[in-house]
């Protein structure tokens, strides 16, 4: 059993009690919602007649629906423009803030929370979203919950569970140029397995970590449930502190020093014991590219699809399958894959570094002939900080569109969808089957700065080689 790391500390801390069969009722300092998952669980508060417990640890954005060429009410959709219309009257009926369309703050959940500063050092974190382990790269612990649960924390502020084990994902040396945190969650995720992480919270640490911005560690966190992790986090620093200071909702510069005080003490301690470790070496990962139905199935750009044989028995049914959806060969190089749509955006791709990384790709190139590229920012901040810096003049000069913040197309529960069996190097976090809006499309996974490489060439391309 793990002791001395944070997650221990903070479950620690939030504990309210021990329920019988073993599980923690657990306190949850921040609620986030949104449009999708939040409606029957209001509706299951009204049917009882209960109130939201603390309103004001609960925060609401519209993210999954909105469409992002046009986001002029009413929606074109009638669906959309309901769960927009259904959640605007839940948070006014019970005081709960809404970031909506327009107000400044509005974007994908995991996006704004942090850049809003609602994401600290030492909370819980929950949200009917299976991406919030984004938030534990503040040193959280943050959990992505179904429906139920978000009825249950609106009415208690607590949830029921249990305390999950810890790995240590240890990794030395610095990423190479070229090579991003997507990169290395991918191959992280390739070389562990998407079903390593079950039971377990994964701390990510050593000299590669360190050295990460806030964007790149919550690109990491994200997609740590990726690789069956229930949630994934990083040790306060001064890089987090640097990052919080001067957030809307970060502490005040009147107590501002006692809240770092208390946030470097929750970091795990130097002897710490988990109950795995592994690790890696940084320098050794190349760009990372998905060729498969799982995120697991993801190979070095310069590397070719696996030969089932060569794969543990294990994985070799889930590889057939993979080898027929995305009509690829085993032992064919992933370079050189045509692709038909790009797609810049999402949790765990959409935020301004994101956006800086892809523009350097495209400036004073052109998206091949026939490929549709888009880009979309991942909050109204992010839109607004990559217009002062001029990059979405960039991204149109080289023949990218250039849209309106939410989720687009990494659920594609709005317009933006794959047609057919049309290929897409995303940005996004998922590549499973018909997840971008059509049951025959495949999706590549890359990095922002890949996708837009892939933009230019038509083709999975080594972004390395472009200088």
């Amino acid at each position: 059993m793990s002791s001395g790391t944070l997650y221990d500390k903070v479950w620690d801390l939030h504990r309210v009690a021990d329920l019988p069969g073993g599980a923690t009722q657990l306190f949850i300092g921040l609620h986030l919602i949104h449009e999708v998952t939040s409606p029957q669980a209001f509706a299951a508060l009204h049917d009882k007649g209960l109130p939201v417990r603390c309103p004001e640890r609960t925060v609401a954005t519209v993210d999954h629906i909105v469409p992002t060429i046009s986001q002029a009410r009413p929606f074109s959709d009638p669906l959309a423009e309901e769960m927009l219309s259904t959640l605007e009257r839940n948070c006014a009926r019970h005081g709960i803030t809404l970031n909506g369309l327009g107000s400044g703050r509005q974007g994908i959940v995991h996006v704004i929370a942090p850049e809003l500063g609602l994401t600290q050092p030492g909370m819980t974190v929950a949200c009917g979203d299976s991406h919030t382990s984004t938030h534990g790269a503040f040193g959280a612990i943050a959990f992505g919950i179904g429906t139920s649960q978000v009825r249950d924390v609106l009415a208690s502020q607590s949830l029921a569970m249990s305390k999950l084990k810890v790995r240590r994902i240890w990794v030395e040396n610095r990423l190479a140029d070229g090579v991003f945190a997507k990169d290395l969650i991918l191959h992280v995720i390739r070389t562990l397995g998407v079903k390593a992480g079950v039971g377990y919270a994964y701390e990510f640490a050593g000299p590669a970590i360190e050295v990460l911005s806030m964007e790149e560690r919550m690109t990491l966190c994200n997609m740590a449930i990726e690789g069956g992790a229930r949630c994934g986090y990083v040790n306060p620093d001064q890089i987090t502190f640097d990052y919080l200071q001067g957030r809307a909702e970060a502490p005040s510069a009147a107590i501002w020093d006692r809240a770092v005080a208390w946030w470097s003490s929750l970091a795990s301690d130097a002897d710490a014991s988990f109950d795995d470790e592994v690790l890696f070496d940084a320098a050794t990962i190349a760009p990372t590219v998905t060729w498969g139905i799982t995120p697991g199935q993801g190979i070095g750009v310069d590397e070719r699809v696996p030969i089932s044989d060569q794969l543990d028995p294990a994985d070799r049914p889930i590889a057939e399958e993979a080898y027929r959806y995305m009509d690829l060969a085993p032992g064919q190089p992933i370079e050189g894959v045509p692709v038909d749509v790009c797609f810049i955006g999402s949790c765990t791709n959409g935020r301004l570094s994101d956006l800086q990384a892809a523009a350097a790709v495209a400036r004073g190139r052109h998206v091949a002939e026939g490929i549709k590229a888009f880009v979309v920012p991942g909050s109204e901040q992010v839109a607004r900080a990559a217009i002062n810096e001029g990059l979405d003049q960039v991204f149109r000069e080289a023949g990218f569109e250039w849209r309106e913040p939410g989720c687009s197309m990494c659920l594609a529960m709005n317009p933006d969808r794959l047609e057919g069996s049309q290929i897409s190097a995303s940005s996004s976090n998922r590549n499973f089957k018909g997840r971008q809006g059509s049951a025959s499309g495949r999706t590549l996974l890359m990095s922002p700065a890949m996708v837009a490489a892939a933009a230019i060439a038509g083709r999975v391309s080594d972004v390395r080689q472009l200088s």
